[in-house]
């Protein structure tokens, strides 16, 4: 089949490879302009652009496809290409009516979600601070609505109870590049059944922002360990930040007032309804990221101190 393939962060490149891997004619590909980045505002181009240069793809890189005169060219390009279908994983722009109708199988979205349940941006990290139990995949033919088209094909996994969004992305990444075959597959034999959403059930992942990673010890361990997995917790320690990637909630119970430093050898800290969470790995302000273990070899923690102060 001859695809146009649209994407750009590292969730999109297992299926671009994928699809290429099993003989698809990936006609060109459609990614987010290469972004600046450090202090000499180097322009880096997407993860999916570098893996198209590498397989002699032509990239295309428009700032918009819905307006402007850079919408009109690559509108013409993609009726040069008359592509078969148009396969989308995290583009990060909103198709319009003119591209989602011009393939002959119209354009196939790859979602990191079980729809209709967590349509949206950031659907990997709300399924974690939701506490949800599974997760998977979800390919659907697209529509103008944001993520609310027919379901084609879907695919479940399980969270792990510690498991991390880094993680759970990969794993996603890789169930949406079988799925996304699997589908391809099906579209041409004329074998898939669209299945409708229901509206009633669905729930919105928005976007994630630098507030939702305080971690708030009043809360009970259990819903930061999810702060933690999900977006990388930060707290203060000694008047610096203190960022943590991952933890371990803890059986026993504290009286202590939340954000106490209970257990200075193993840096557990008291939390909401006296639960209690340890901090297991770790990066202060002006270090590197490292194991608890060989933080407190270099730092040494006050029992009774409190973070965030």
């Amino acid at each position: 089949m001859k695809i146009v393939f649209m994407g750009t962060p590292e969730f999109a490149v297992a299926p671009l490879e994928a699809l290429a891997a099993a003989g698809h004619d990936i006609a060109a590909v459609f990614t987010q302009p290469d972004k600046p980045n450090g202090r000499k505002m180097k322009l880096i181009p997407s993860a999916v652009k570098k893996a198209a240069v590498q397989r002699e793809i032509p990239v295309f890189q428009p700032n918009s496809l819905r307006r402007g005169e850079e919408a009109e060219q690559a509108l013409a390009v993609l009726k040069e290409l008359a592509p078969d279908c148009i396969v989308v994983a995290a583009y990060g722009q909103i198709l319009p009516l003119s591209v989602l109708e011009l393939p002959k199988y119209g354009c196939i979205n790859i979602h990191a979600s079980l729809l209709p349940k967590y349509r949206g941006a950031a659907p990997i990290q709300h399924v974690i601070l939701d506490g949800e139990a599974e997760t998977g995949v979800t390919i659907m033919q697209m529509a103008e609505g944001l993520d609310t088209g027919d379901m084609l094909l879907k695919g479940a996994i399980p969270i792990g109870e510690n498991e991390t969004a880094d993680e759970l992305h990969d794993c996603l990444s890789a169930l949406g590049a079988e799925l996304i075959v699997q589908a391809m597959t099906a579209l041409e034999q004329g074998t898939l059944t669209p299945e409708p959403q229901d509206d009633s059930l669905s729930c919105y992942a928005s976007m994630i922002t630098k507030s939702m990673s305080a971690l708030d010890f009043n809360r009970p361990a259990q819903e930061l360990h999810r702060v933690i997995c999900a977006l990388t917790g930060f707290t203060v320690l000694d008047g610096k930040r203190l960022k943590v990637y991952r933890s371990l909630v803890e059986p026993q119970k504290t009286d202590a007032l939340p954000g106490t430093i209970i257990d200075s050898d193993r840096f557990t800290v008291a939390c909401g309804g006296g639960s209690r969470l340890t901090l297991t790995e770790v990066q202060l302000e002006g270090s590197k990221r490292m194991q608890t273990v060989d933080f407190l070899r270099g730092k040494k923690l006050t029992s009774g101190a409190v973070l965030g102060e």
